[in-house]
């Protein structure tokens, strides 16, 4: 969604005959040691760095790991929207003591990360759910149950969130436990942007935006419960992150403190 590539390889689709929704091609690409997952479109959905496949490659995805942070010992992680699986992977590899369950509509997506996206099989720890985030959302049953949510969900034509409401939002803010935090991949040059802000701004106590990356991404943090924002603890728990995963975050607290 957010950098464009011609795109030169194509699997089908397929899905459930009962709901028969109508997806774009699945196409790949592949330019210097990265694999890119598009819709059939040139606009990227998701990479993969071959040699490193559990690395978040796009700097948009490692900010959506920005909730960590907050959070150091999460104990179920949920994205909404697979892509290439990046979320999903590096939460699973990272975090060996919590739940990681991706959702995604297209069984194509799947299928395809499973192939070509080193997505692990399926674990006690790791699920995959064909289904609308929609409905996953609105299932009494993942009410207050998750500490994590990680939201990125975009068509082919990568204009702005396919869910993007109030009352989305709000249903996300009920699957969160106390102190749950969730990441929103937004496209901060394009309406969509105000609309998701203001519904985000509506269901959340407390929200802040990193700074735009790529051609227009803009990662939002929403947060269940208002945060203490400490420069020195999250300076120093930056640190942490950095010595043990590599992820810039010492860039995410200067970002939260330029936007809050």
């Amino acid at each position: 969604m957010l950098i464009k590539r011609k795109s030169i390889e194509q699997a089908e689709s397929s899905r459930r005959p009962t709901r028969k929704p109508k997806f774009a091609p699945v196409t790949l690409s592949e330019q210097d040691g990265v694999r890119y997952l598009h819709f059939g479109t040139e606009w990227v959905q998701g990479a993969m760095r071959i040699r490193k496949p559990d690395w978040p490659e796009l700097e948009y995805a490692q900010q959506m790991m920005a909730w960590m942070l907050f959070i150091e010992s999460p104990r179920v992680i949920v994205q909404l929207g697979l892509g290439a699986a990046t979320l999903t992977k590096f939460c699973y590899r990272q975090f060996p003591e919590a739940s990681v369950t991706a959702v995604e509509l297209n069984a194509a997506v799947i299928g395809i990360c499973a192939s070509m996206f080193k997505l692990p099989p399926e674990d006690e720890r790791l699920s995959v759910l064909e289904m609308d985030a929609m409905d996953f959302v609105h299932d009494p049953a993942n009410h207050g149950a998750i500490d994590v949510l990680q939201c990125d969900l975009y068509d082919a034509t990568a204009r702005g969130p396919v869910l993007d409401t109030p009352e989305f939002y709000q249903a996300c803010n009920e699957c969160l436990a106390e102190g749950g935090i969730m990441t929103v991949n937004l496209f901060g040059d394009h309406p969509s942007y105000a609309k998701n802000l203001k519904a985000m701004k509506f269901a959340f106590e407390h929200v802040i935006c990193l700074p735009e990356v790529h051609e227009g991404n803009v990662v939002a943090l929403c947060f269940k419960n208002r945060p203490q924002l400490d420069k020195e603890a999250l300076t120093a728990r930056a640190a942490q992150i950095v010595a043990g995963t590599k992820l810039p975050a010492k860039t995410w607290v200067k970002g939260i403190f330029a936007a809050d």
